[in-house]
């Protein structure tokens, strides 16, 4: 019912700090996947699906917080599911990847692992799904746009290919999650948690809600810039600046942490 990609870049920051950022992507021919299929944190990034049992997601995650591999971690929930048969699981952390899918997932199904990616699907309308979504990714892993816009373009490229061949179930939808080891005072960038829950075009909605979502992270920098003071000489981290092409401009700290608690309060 479903096919999605989990991702692992290592890069430097402007500081000359090594950083990762984790991502996963995921769509599907039912309702709300975001809220069944799509896991990560800084430490990884996970895809529970097919017939899907939503604590290998959750519970894989908290493993990887915890110290363990993906490979173990996924593997000792597998091992304790008496459903794994139905199931498919995959995922990246720091250092590796995993991926699994059960010898009773509808066709067709498969998975592919790369370096620090792994792709996996189900109720496909074939191979090429899997390996079109690969393609995509790998044409500008690791580039300089933000992995969320990368990652929308590699389901693109699956869904292209066909995607769920469940033509009969039109209402579909798509989400992303992306995680980064580098901190900012800003939290996260809005475009990096993302969902489309009910919708005849899941790939072009959550392109659509990416855009608006990035509009929205610039038009937040304008106004923080326009009225924030340098009184602590605290840098705008660039990280945050990625989706605008601006300079990094000076903010007081307490003053964005301040403004985003108030804003986030009134909705």
């Amino acid at each position: 019912m479903t096919f999605s990609i989990c991702v692992r870049e290592q890069y430097t920051d402007e500081s000359e700090n090594d950083q990762t950022r984790y991502g996963v992507a995921v769509t599907t021919r039912l309702a709300g996947v975001g809220t069944l299929c799509p896991f990560a944190s800084t430490n990884g990034a996970v895809a529970t699906q097919s017939l899907v049992n939503v604590e290998l997601g959750r519970k894989g995650v908290e493993y990887l917080d915890d110290g363990l591999s993906v490979e173990d971690a996924l593997q000792a929930l597998l091992n304790a599911d008496e459903g794994q048969s139905q199931r498919q699981l995959h995922g990246v952390d720091s250092d590796g990847s995993f991926a699994f899918s059960g010898e009773e997932c509808k066709p067709w199904f498969g998975h592919e692992e790369g370096e620090n990616f792994t792709v996996a699907g189900n109720l496909l309308t074939g191979k090429d799904v899997v390996t079109d979504t690969v393609a995509a990714y790998e044409s500008d892993a690791h580039g300089d746009r933000p992995l969320a816009e990368r990652l929308i373009e590699a389901l693109e490229a699956g869904h292209e290919a066909g995607g769920d061949k469940r033509e009969e179930l039109p209402i579909q939808s798509a989400a992303l999650i992306v995680k980064t080891t580098e901190e900012s005072e800003m939290g996260a960038p809005y475009y990096n948690d993302l969902r489309v829950d009910a919708t005849e075009t899941p790939i072009g909605d959550l392109q659509a809600t990416y855009d608006h979502a990035v509009r929205g992270w610039e038009d937040a920098i304008d106004q923080y810039s326009e009225t924030a003071t340098d009184d602590t000489g605290t840098d705008w981290p660039s990280h945050a600046m990625a989706a605008t092409g601006r300079r990094p401009v000076w903010h007081s700290a307490a003053y964005v942490t301040a403004e985003r608690s108030r804003t986030r309060q009134s909705g």
